[in-house]
């Protein structure tokens, strides 16, 4: 059985009123892709920016490669990258110079940095581009761009939140393609959550569900398909939260305002 990679301890996040976490507990294993999925405002990312010493935790403990996350924050941030849900890109530097000043950041040697940056933008179909303005870029040129930059120093554990977001289908299947060879590869451990279902169910070795900023079920997709009598992860995933749409600014559905509870609180 291989070590645990990722641990979450009964962690809680609130945020004034608002519970966006409430009293979660799971361990991802090194080499494991893992999804945690929800309904828009569940605690997905909030949990994402836990345990990328974003936020800190209200209780609780989170640990990243055996580094307490809140207290160890430096050590844990060397173990990880992340795709970001929102645009973290200078747009003033080209596609080449912001793949570059990553790779420099990272400490990636310098005879390797040219030709996996050329890998990565010609994975997602952007090293005709290189020289461009990433200003000049489309949106899911840019979200392209950004899954690349992620990729690129070969974490030990990767996050992507939301990372195929306004890719095409050619796109997401190589995608996940490159992220299975990372792991197959080089045992890297992927997080991630998706509102994608198939992908989930194709690519995810377990499964997490979060709900009301609760975990309400874990497993592979056929166990949690079994555990609700269902037949597939899609019907398994409305089973346990429900087929009615959410109502994201209502603080009575615990925990879906918290982006506006972290302004109000200016906590970023």
């Amino acid at each position: 059985m291989s070590k645990p990679v990722i641990v979450a301890e009964n962690v809680v996040k609130r945020f004034d009123e608002v519970v966006a976490v409430n009293d979660i507990s799971f361990a991802v294993n090194a080499g494991e892709i893992f999804a945690f999925l929800g309904p828009n405002g569940a605690g997905k990312s909030t949990t994402i920016s836990m345990l990328t010493t974003m936020l800190r935790p209200t209780s609780g403990k989170l640990f990243l490669n055996s580094h307490n996350v809140a207290k160890e924050q430096a050590n844990a941030r060397k173990s990880f990258g992340i795709v970001f849900q929102d645009p973290a890109l200078e747009e003033e530097l080209t596609a080449y110079e912001n793949m570059l000043v990553h790779a420099i950041l990272y400490g990636i040697p310098k005879p390797e940095q040219v030709p996996r940056i050329e890998e990565l933008l010609r994975l997602v179909d952007l090293w005709e581009r290189k020289d461009s303005y990433v200003k000049t870029y489309s949106g899911g040129m840019r979200r392209r761009l950004e899954i690349a930059r992620g990729l690129l120093h070969h974490p030990k554990v990767l996050f992507l939140d939301e990372p195929t977001l306004g890719l095409d289908t050619q796109t997401r299947n190589l995608l996940w393609d490159y992220v299975q060879k990372l792991r197959d590869n080089e045992g890297m451990t992927i997080f991630f959550t998706t509102h994608y279902l198939d992908e989930a169910e194709e690519v995810a070795d377990r499964i997490a569900i979060i709900d009301h900023g609760k975990i309400v079920a874990t497993g592979t997709s056929k166990q949690l398909a079994k555990q609700t009598g269902t037949k597939t992860l899609e019907q398994a995933y409305l089973e346990l939260t429900g087929k009615g749409v959410r109502d994201e600014t209502s603080l009575a559905n615990n925990g879906l305002n918290v982006r506006t509870a972290m302004r109000n609180r200016n906590l970023r």
